[in-house]
């Protein structure tokens, strides 16, 4: 057996793991910031699974504003901590500043997957209609695009039906993802 016989199926772990609960934590950042009605089962399934950490961070960690920054902070951590776990089985030359730079890239690589796949399940569930005509994640993920899709569909040309706005707003989180990944993760 070679000695890294073990260090992809660990990184995948890693990279698994670390990804769905800091898309959770990432979740409810959005959930600030989107304001969703607080007793929404999937809001409820989200407070509930990130609870104990965010409520520990709040003791040393006040808001500001509105924005709870022990979540924030929270979501930074995790991300620093997937780095650093995911530099041991390779072999990288690790400091500091690049831990903190690759953190900041993965968070911001994650609101971009976020924003994606929403306006994709969107998409989708404009298409489909449930048989009793709700959907518990329609209004959160509505209202989580709309501050994006509708300044596009401002300025879009009358389509006849046609909405164009999840096109746009796709190419353009794509567009945004490649212009600031490779500026935050340049090399000193």
């Amino acid at each position: 057996m070679p000695s890294g016989y073990f260090s992809q199926p660990i990184l995948f772990l890693i990279e698994v793991l670390f990804g769905l609960y800091m898309g959770l934590i990432a979740l409810r950042i959005i959930m600030q910031w989107a304001q969703w009605e607080y007793h929404n089962p999937l809001v409820q399934i989200i407070i509930k699974v990130t609870q104990l950490p965010v409520k520990f961070l709040r003791q040393f960690i006040p808001a500001l504003g509105r924005w709870d920054m022990a979540t924030i902070v929270l979501l930074l951590l995790l991300a620093v901590i997937k780095i650093v776990l995911i530099s041991l089985f390779q072999p990288i030359n690790i400091t500091p500043l690049l831990v903190i730079q690759l953190a900041i890239a993965d968070i911001f690589s994650l609101f971009i997957m976020l924003f994606s796949a929403s306006i994709i399940i969107q998409v989708i569930l404009s298409w489909v209609q449930p048989h009793n005509g709700y959907n518990p994640i329609t209004p959160l993920i509505s209202r989580m695009n709309n501050p994006i899709l509708r300044p596009i569909r401002r300025i879009l040309p009358d389509m006849g039906g046609l909405d164009l706005s999840p096109l746009i707003a796709l190419l353009g989180l794509q567009l945004l993802s490649m212009m600031i990944l490779p500026l935050i993760t340049v090399q000193f």
